[in-house]
Formats: structure tokens, C-alpha cells, sequence
């Protein structure tokens, strides 16, 4: 999945299947990012590239991730986000580009007491599990890239899935990232 690859790592999401789950909705404006999210992280990708995330505010409950190899610190993507706390979890939500439908990915995230930024990803087998039990309610979808599904649900049917403790295994971690620290 190679262009959708660079929205994840933007995002400071790697896929690990190599395919995708969206929505129809975005997650609401409505409530800040975590204390400690904003800022500079650090990770290395799954090819061993170094690569930096620059996660800022745009606005009121507003963000945007700009992420970069080490490498080729000129080369820039941003991509603006929303997030929002539900349950025990916070998640995230951004465009995913055209070709792969134009709709929003969810995203799970944690910040842990070693000061590392956890990201998860929606794990697509378990998703199209819920599908065939008629859990979720969506539609496969195929890219040059890889296998999809866009998920008709509203978030609030997606949250009750996620919420439920029987799908705890729902999310696969995809990148962990350090904090970068400040050069003097």
C-alpha cells in the first residue's frame, strides 16, 4: 500500500496488513488532544528508516501530523486530524485520500509512562469478522494497494463494537514512537 503507506506513517501509523478500514464520519472537533500528545516524536519504520512526526494544533480541537525521514527532512506530509476519548481509549480520525475512497480512519493511541507515543490500528480480519456476524454493517472495497472496507456504521454503533471487552483485541499496535529529544 504504498500511497495510503505515507497517510499512515503521517499519522505515525504503519500498516500491518497492509489494508485499510474506514468510516463514513469523522470524529468530532469537540474535545482537546491528551496533554503530552502535541510536540516532536521519533520512530523507525518497518524498513528501518528513521522518522520524525511533528504533531501540532491548527485550532480549536484541530491538529495536524507532519512526518518526515531523517533522510529527507524537506520532504513533508501533513495531514490534519481530530481526536477524541472514548471509554478507556483515545482515537483519532483523518482523511484518507481519494483513491482509497475519500472517507476517515480510526485510529487508537496511547501515550505510556516512558513517554512513548503507541499508536494502533484497526486489525482488517477481525473487522470483516464482525461484517459476517452482522456486528458492523459495510462494504469490502479494492485498491491497487490492497483490500478495504468501508464501514457503513455511526460511531455510535462503532464505539459500542470497540467498547465491548470481547473485542479488546480488535486494535494491533502499528508504531511505537519516543519522544525527540531537544537539541541545544
Amino acid at each position: 500500500m504504498k500511497a495510503w503507506r505515507g497517510v499512515v506513517i503521517a499519522l505515525s501509523f504503519l500498516l500491518l496488513s497492509g489494508c485499510l478500514v474506514t468510516f463514513k464520519e469523522p470524529l468530532p472537533s469537540s474535545e482537546p488532544a491528551p496533554k503530552g500528545l502535541l510536540g516532536k516524536w521519533t520512530s523507525t519504520n518497518a524498513w528501518g528508516e528513521p522518522l520524525n512526526l511533528e504533531l501540532t494544533r491548527l485550532g480549536d480541537n484541530q491538529y495536524q501530523a507532519v512526518s518526515y525521514f531523517k533522510a529527507k527532512p524537506k520532504q513533508r506530509e501533513a495531514y490534519p486530524f481530530t481526536v477524541t476519548r472514548h471509554g478507556s481509549r483515545w482515537y483519532l480520525s483523518a482523511k484518507v485520500p481519494a483513491q482509497f475512497g475519500g472517507h476517515f480512519t480510526l485510529l487508537g493511541f496511547e501515550l505510556t509512562d516512558k513517554h512513548e507515543l503507541v499508536v494502533y490500528n484497526l486489525d482488517l480480519e477481525q473487522i470483516n469478522q464482525a461484517l459476517r456476524q452482522k456486528v458492523l454493517s459495510g462494504e469490502g472495497f479494492q485498491t491497487d494497494d490492497g483490500d478495504g472496507v468501508l464501514i457503513n456504521n455511526n460511531l455510535d454503533q462503532v464505539f459500542a463494537y470497540l467498547d465491548d471487552p470481547a473485542n479488546s483485541d480488535v486494535f494491533v499496535e502499528a508504531v511505537r514512537y519516543q519522544r525527540l529529544a531537544k537539541v541545544k
